[in-house]
């Protein structure tokens, strides 16, 4: 019997699911993602040709990946299973920044996540989010509240967005900013939807003291709609994946560098502050 002919929709869906998965590794094999998905090897071709024809990925000699400027930001189910390593050693890092007490802004970053499963350890918080996620982690710990921003409520990414979310910021005052960011080139940060790159300046605008907690992989990329740059910022976290040129422009602008190690797939517990450049 021959094989029922995939509908355009479910072709459609693969493709999204194929550019998930590449968004999660960065890059990966094309007979391996065919092998994965249960396709043919042209069949996978065909798939990636699109993909690579709307400038989402990039083919070379037998690999894909993903492309510098992000035009689409993955959903929030594919970024929390990324880079859990390096997440759990920004977090480690982030703790010895807090106060004991005090509000909290935090954005819809999953990089936030493992952070917020430990508030506990450092003291008892108000957070305020316009994340699902981290409203239900910090709602399930035992010395912090969450309050939720309201607004169109975005299922992909499992958050709020929208003006209302920014005009209720304009009426908070928060002890500190716990932020991360889809995007970094040459110090400046970018996300692909305009309406969370404006939840995020006016994060910055409500916070007395900023951090950014974002691993390396988000250096040296780009997308459409700019939100400042690291001097907004009064700490960077990161791996030391970073490339040096992002590492100097980072100093170069004043703020604070973090690196953090991870080894054998396991964030340790210490981190190192190298010297400036001009030491």
């Amino acid at each position: 019997m021959a094989r029922a002919r995939t509908t355009t929709a479910g072709l459609e869906e693969r493709r999204r699911a194929v550019l998930a998965r590449v968004a999660q590794v960065g890059q990966i094999g094309i007979a391996e993602l065919a092998g994965e998905f249960g396709v043919s090897l042209m069949t996978m071709h065909r798939d990636l040709d699109t993909l690579v024809g709307r400038a989402l990925l990039r083919k070379s000699r037998g690999q894909v990946a993903t492309v510098a400027a992000v035009m689409v930001e993955v959903s929030s189910d594919v970024r929390r299973q990324a880079r859990l390593a390096e997440k759990e050693a920004i977090a480690e890092a982030a703790l010895k920044e807090l106060p004991p007490r005090g509000v909290l802004l935090m954005d819809d970053s999953t990089t936030l996540f493992p952070l917020a499963r430990r508030l506990d350890e450092c003291g008892g918080y108000t957070v305020i989010t316009n994340s699902i996620g981290i409203a239900r982690i910090v709602a399930a710990t035992e010395r912090s509240d969450a309050i939720l921003l309201g607004g169109d409520y975005h299922s992909a990414f499992d958050s709020t967005v929208g003006p209302e979310v920014s005009r209720a910021l304009q009426r908070v005052h928060a002890d500190l900013a716990l932020m991360s960011a889809v995007a970094i080139t040459g110090g400046r940060l970018y996300h692909p939807v305009q309406g969370y790159a404006a939840i995020k300046e006016a994060m910055l605008d409500a916070a007395q003291r900023r951090l950014l907690l974002v691993d390396s992989s988000k250096f040296g990329r780009h997308a459409p709609f700019s939100h400042r740059d690291v001097s907004a910022y009064d700490i960077v976290i990161t791996d030391r994946g970073v490339p040096q040129d992002e590492e100097r422009t980072v100093r170069r602008l004043g703020t604070r560098l973090l690196l953090v190690s991870v080894q054998n797939g396991r964030p340790t517990a210490a981190f190192t502050e190298p010297l400036p450049a001009n030491s």
